[in-house]
């Protein structure tokens, strides 16, 4: 993996697209747009099993979106990203951060989250546009210390741009093009990262007043007054596995001529790339990287120039270390030492595997599991271990030895998509929450029985993220729909009497498409049912404008839905 400059130096560096699908759909920007390719084979009966059995809540407090990227839990709340909501469960109740006006009704989104009693940090990032492409970017920070009612705002930490008469272009070397740093007595340069592109907060961790936060290009930051000011905490380069005050280091960089220079700079050198962070019970510190895992016995207590790490990577001849390099996410199993690592594979030679690690003996050794799946998250749970990956969710009742396969989530008037990625996990400590592409779920019974929370837009008075929606009878989403990147299109109506319901969905020259005949549902209510873009054969019906209408005891309602590849 390398990394592309820009044309001046000192900004934040491109990622070249290998390192775009490297960087991939873990985070909000870009689970915004994810397609999922699915197969269509089904034939048109096989929908009929999803149809809901029970009426939906119309809530006007929602969450924000239905991609559910990060989870932290807090007592009896589970806090999410992107939209900073959180679910109360002894109430039932959505919190909307009304208050957080970069998320609520601004660019921005929660890349990451910590929380602890009533203390809140949030990391933030938006979508910029650079070169004609979408790319992650630093905002800042929230936090708050009464459990979300007040928020305050903290920007992202730059570095200041050289003078204009510096001139600074490729070629250039030291100040004021660099910025200079003393560790261990020694003094180095770095590479200055003057813009947000490429840095945003892909995770945050606090203790007491200490701030760590972990980003792409920045590298680690830390912030020892809680956000007021922040210094760039300096991690070992990829060929050395420690750093220690009492040697001399080399960090690989070169000019945009060719000539090999001594500088920090993340566009060469993968260990400088933050990805995952950690403070564990033991007040250690473990960093995660595109090259590895960073582990500090002092970064919460030592001055910046005197702060130690160990460094452990991915060899391919050591079947009892990691499984690759890139380190994505990092979890303390609950009161044991035992740390878990989900790995993503990096390795150019394609040497690495995907899958999920622990170690118990401070990343001495390794032990390997789920190898070939790409795994986002790891939590625990009345004795079980649970995986979110992007092919499902796996269950772990014996300490890793065996993993099962969660069937498909469905509660009692929804489901998950069947296939849905799975983002993040957490638990409180009544129930395990999971984080996916389609909604969020929660179980008290390790994945017996399941209860799903989705944006809410009630078919009156809307919500309150769109408080001037239209009062309809039925609507459809996503709209416009396609099946290759949505798999499936839900229809929300209204059964304002108990009863049998019928759908008929017609071409733009209204013939009959496809007719599915709904079981009867015992009470009044919202509910919804799900098309996949098939006719009545189980084949994808062509793009264009088609209608449909619900016949209910009480009436009909009528809609439309827009249909493209």
């Amino acid at each position: 993996m390398h990394i592309l400059t820009t044309n001046r130096y000192y900004s934040t560096p491109l990622i070249n697209i290998h390192s775009m699908i490297f960087f991939r759909t873990c985070f909000p920007a870009i689970l915004l747009v994810l397609t999922f390719f699915l197969s269509f084979e089904a034939k048109a009966q096989s929908m009929i099993e999803h149809i809901p059995f029970g009426p939906l809540l119309d809530r006007y407090e929602s969450i924000q979106q239905n991609s559910v990227s990060s989870l932290e839990a807090n007592f009896d709340a589970i806090w999410m990203a992107p939209g900073l909501n959180a679910y109360f469960e002894n109430t039932g109740e959505i919190y909307v951060p009304q208050r957080a006006d970069s998320i609520f009704s601004g660019r921005g989104r929660a890349f990451s989250l910590a929380v602890q009693n009533t203390r809140v940090l949030a990391g933030l990032g938006y979508t910029s546009t650079t070169g004609g492409e979408n790319v992650n970017a630093a905002m800042g920070y929230y936090k708050s210390f009464d459990n979300g009612n007040t928020w305050d705002f903290y920007p992202f930490p730059l570095d200041e741009r050289p003078p204009a008469e510096a001139n600074c272009d490729g070629n250039s070397f030291g100040p004021p093009c660099d910025a200079e740093f003393i560790y261990g007595g020694n003094r180095y340069l770095r590479t200055k990262i003057t813009v947000p592109e490429q840095s945003p907060p892909f995770e945050v961790d606090f203790f007491e007043d200490t701030i760590l936060s972990v980003n792409w290009a920045s590298g680690l930051l830390r912030s020892n007054d809680y956000g007021l000011s922040w210094e760039r905490i300096i991690l070992p380069p990829s060929s050395e596995n420690k750093l220690t005050p009492d040697s001399l280091y080399q960090w690989a960089s070169r000019t945009s001529s060719g000539e090999i220079i001594n500088r920090y700079d993340p566009r060469f050198d993968n260990n400088l790339l933050g990805f995952g962070l950690l403070i564990d019970n033991n007040k250690r510190v473990w960093v995660g990287t595109a090259a590895g895992i960073n582990i500090s016995d002092n970064v919460l207590t030592a001055p910046a120039d005197l702060i130690e790490w160990r460094r452990v990577s991915f060899e391919p001849e050591n079947d009892s270390g990691l499984l690759s390099n890139w380190i994505i996410k990092i979890r303390q199993q609950p009161d044991t030492d035992r740390i878990w690592l989900t790995n993503w594979r990096a390795d150019p030679q394609n040497r690495d595997e995907f899958g999920l690690v622990y170690t118990d003996d401070g990343a001495k050794t390794f032990q390997r599991f789920l190898q070939g799946e790409r795994i986002n998250d790891v939590g625990f749970f009345k004795g079980s271990i649970f995986a979110a990956g992007d092919n499902g969710l796996f269950i772990s009742g014996d300490d890793g030895r065996n993993w099962k396969k969660m069937e498909q989530i469905r509660s009692p008037n929804t489901f998950i998509k069947q296939n849905s990625r799975y983002y993040a996990v957490a638990a409180t400590e009544n129930f395990l929450w999971v984080g996916t592409s389609d909604g969020i779920a929660s179980t008290s019974d390790s994945g017996e029985t399941w209860q799903i929370i989705r944006t809410d837009v009630p078919l009156r008075g809307g919500n309150i993220y769109q408080p001037d929606a239209p009062n309809v009878s039925t609507y459809a989403y996503p709209n416009p729909f396609s099946p290759a990147r949505h798999s499936l299109v839900r229809i929300k109506y209204e059964m304002k009497q108990p009863g049998n319901a019928t759908i008929r969905i017609f071409d733009f020259s209204m013939s009959p498409v496809r007719t599915i005949h709904l079981s009867p549902v015992p009470v009044d209510g919202a509910y919804e049912i799900t098309w996949d873009g098939t006719d009545e054969s189980g084949r994808i019906v062509a793009n264009g404008t088609y209608f449909y209408t619900i016949d209910t005891p009480s009436g009909n309602a009528n809609g439309k839905i827009l249909l493209l590849d």
